[in-house]
């Protein structure tokens, strides 16, 4: 049986898989050359707890900061009433949240309720699993804050780095390019902040791109990982950036949003719609993926594993679309109504059948 797992391994970690021609493993190994820092595929482990500390940080910063502030500026932490418990109305709820007329006068007249008195439980029923304004301010403010510290982290430790400014040195001497320890932290803690997203992602608002996210997620970590260890972490390390810069403004309006200061809202939604095409719509296909389709083949031999990097960056793409689909639909409604309504990219799953707080 070992030598079975073995053997699979082996046939999956191919060099001739994810490794240019005439390079082999050993040749990328971290002690193979006293010259070059090669990445070390055992650090990936360390975000893993990495992520736990990042989860004890975000609940200390909720708790201890983050919500003492939101209650300064007025925003309710209180939840909505709960729904009587009835047996015959909790079935039907189980069944489906969106009841039609017919199915209202049938459980009326099962219940000896009126119809008015059936539509009262059906909205107190969908509003006792919404979420205070507050935990939606926490939870905004604690990403905000991490895109901060992650954008201006990245910007400056790849102000001196040649690949910064001349995309292809992303490829100049590939694989054999040395991993610095501010890469190295750059690196692990973005790992480890996606990776407690995945978990916290779990009793987090949940929103209607629920999946979508996920998968972003799931393959934001697949991109870096392989990266890592097949040492593309300098295109790894702009897109990260790329990523990081209209994510600030998204969690930024959302906060003043609960906040009450609309005015201000609409501006920072306008400054990120901006921002988010620009950067996922402009510097990430037309800059990064121009750059791994067509001028990357020009400099390194191909090997499978570059289409499956370049597989996953335009899974990243599409996502990117998707999103942008969303925010463009969301800004036209605000425009019509004048001012933002909603929540921003994905609504929460309770804000069809409730207007937003």
């Amino acid at each position: 049986m070992a030598s079975y797992y073995r053997g699979l391994l082996d046939t999956f970690w191919s060099p001739y898989v994810w490794l240019p021609p005439n390079t082999t493993w050993l040749d990328i190994a971290p002690d193979a050359d006293p010259n070059v820092a090669h990445a070390d595929y055992r650090h990936l482990l360390y975000p893993l707890p990495m992520a736990l500390v990042m989860l004890v940080l975000r609940y200390c910063f909720e708790k201890y900061w983050f919500a003492p502030v939101g209650i300064s500026l007025g925003i309710k932490s209180s939840k909505p009433k709960n729904a009587p418990y009835n047996e015959v109305l909790e079935k039907a709820y189980a069944q489906s949240k969106k009841w039609k007329h017919k199915q209202i006068q049938g459980l009326a007249k099962q219940l000896d309720m009126t119809e008015r008195q059936v539509e009262r439980w059906l909205r107190l029923r969908k509003g006792q699993n919404k979420p205070s304004t507050l935990t939606k301010f926490c939870e905004n403010s604690w990403r905000c804050l991490y895109y901060i510290c992650s954008f201006l982290y990245g910007l400056l430790i790849l102000w001196d780095k040649p690949w910064l400014w001349d995309i292809n040195e992303c490829w100049n001497g590939f694989p054999h390019q040395s991993v610095t320890s501010d890469i190295w932290w750059y690196y692990m803690i973005s790992m480890s902040f996606y990776w407690s997203l995945c978990v916290s992602q779990f009793f987090d608002v949940r929103r209607k791109d629920f999946w979508q996210m996920f998968i972003h997620h799931i393959a934001t970590i697949l991109l870096m990982c392989l990266s890592w260890v097949v040492n593309v972490f300098r295109i790894g390390s702009l897109v990260l950036v790329v990523h990081d810069c209209a994510d600030i403004f998204l969690e930024a309006a959302k906060m003043t949003k609960y906040s009450g200061y609309q005015k201000l809202c609409d501006t920072i939604f306008a400054i990120f719609i901006v921002l988010w095409i620009v950067t996922r719509l402009g510097f990430y296909p037309f800059w990064i993926i121009k750059n791994t389709s067509i001028d990357a083949p020009k400099i390194v031999p191909m090997f499978p594993a570059y289409y499956i990097f370049n597989g996953l960056l335009c899974l990243l793409l599409v996502l990117h679309m998707f999103w942008t689909y969303l925010i463009l639909k969301l800004a036209y409604n605000s425009l019509n109504a004048g001012q933002m309504e909603g929540d921003i990219r994905s609504s929460d799953d309770y804000s069809e059948d409730s207007k937003s707080q």
